[in-house]
Order: structure tokens, then C-alpha cells, then sequence
């Protein structure tokens, strides 16, 4: 006879034919049990954190950029702008037009694929978007009553933005580097 303490306060006494019976063929089935319950919930876990990540496509960023540029414009730095449109196009053209009194309007365009730099001078709370391109591309229209329409271009276009916090400038670079990656 052999006795055996589980730590309950009681004693099972079995016999050795018994026990050799016992302690084979249970044991090795529930630790083989209790490796699959603690590989289970970390499979799952590796699985969720990298089988599910979402990869945003080319309307995603389209979407995030012209939001982006729409919320952040400050129309406070020029108070006597009337209405401002900036967006970006489905041909990669940003685009933003300045409607001022009297009827004078000023239109900046140029595509990103001439886009050599872009860079935020500022705070969180307002600064500049500076957009620099490779040669003098980016097209400058200015209109009004008195001159008519005056044409010119340049090499950099500064747009003046509020609330830009790190993490919308960084999600604004990648936007910009996935168009650019494009091959436009």
C-alpha cells in the first residue's frame, strides 16, 4: 500500500497494480491538454494583432487627405476671405481656391508627382504647410474686376492650417509618400 497527500486534508490510498495504471496514461493527457490551453489564447492574440490589420486603399486616402485638409485650412489667418476649397483631385492635383470680397479669387494648383518637399512650420495649435516643388510648378491664377486674370507659377505654396496635431501630420506625410510611392 502507498498513500498519497493531495493536500486536502484526506489521504486516497491506492495499491501499486492500481497506481501504475493510474499515473501513465492520465498525467501525459493532461499535460498535453494544459500546452494546448496556453498555446490556444496565444495563437488567437498573435493571430488578432496581425491576421486583421487594415490597410487603407487609394479612396481611404483620398478621403483622409481632402477631411484632413478641409478641418485643418485656417481661414482666421486671412480675414478677408470670403470662402476657401482645398482638395485633393483623383488626378493628384491639390488644389485650393480663395474667394475673397469684391470678387477677387486666387487659384493654387499642382500635382504631387512635383512635389520635392513638404514640411509644417508651427504649433499644435496653427502653423504652415509648406509645399515645395521640383521646378517653378506650382500654378498661381489670380483674379479680379480691375486686372482680369493674371498667370503666373512658383515654386512653393504655404497654407496656413490649425489644430495639427503630430499624429494628423504624420498620418498627412504617409498619405502624401503613398501617392507619390504610386509612380503618379
Amino acid at each position: 500500500m502507498h498513500f498519497i497527500n493531495f493536500g486536502f486534508n484526506f489521504v486516497v490510498i491506492l495499491r501499486y497494480d492500481n497506481l501504475s495504471a493510474f499515473v501513465d496514461v492520465k498525467k501525459p493527457i493532461i499535460m498535453r491538454f494544459k500546452k494546448a490551453l496556453l498555446a490556444l489564447p496565444l495563437a488567437i492574440l498573435i493571430f488578432a494583432i496581425y491576421g486583421f490589420k487594415y490597410h487603407a486603399d487609394e479612396q481611404d486616402w483620398f478621403a483622409y487627405m481632402n477631411r484632413c485638409l478641409s478641418q485643418s485650412y485656417d481661414a482666421a489667418a486671412d480675414p478677408k476671405l470670403k470662402k476657401v476649397e482645398l482638395t485633393l483631385t483623383s488626378d493628384y492635383f491639390i488644389r485650393l481656391r480663395k474667394t475673397y470680397a469684391k470678387n477677387r479669387q486666387e487659384y493654387y494648383s499642382f500635382n504631387l508627382h512635383q512635389l520635392s518637399d513638404f514640411d509644417y512650420l508651427g504649433s499644435t495649435v496653427n502653423g504652415t504647410l509648406h509645399f515645395k516643388t521640383n521646378a517653378d510648378d506650382i500654378i498661381v491664377q489670380t483674379y479680379n474686376d480691375r486686372h482680369g486674370d493674371v498667370d503666373s507659377m512658383t515654386t512653393v505654396l504655404d497654407i496656413p492650417v490649425k489644430n495639427m496635431e503630430p499624429e494628423r501630420l504624420d498620418s498627412l506625410h504617409e498619405a502624401i509618400n503613398y501617392f507619390k510611392a504610386k509612380g503618379l
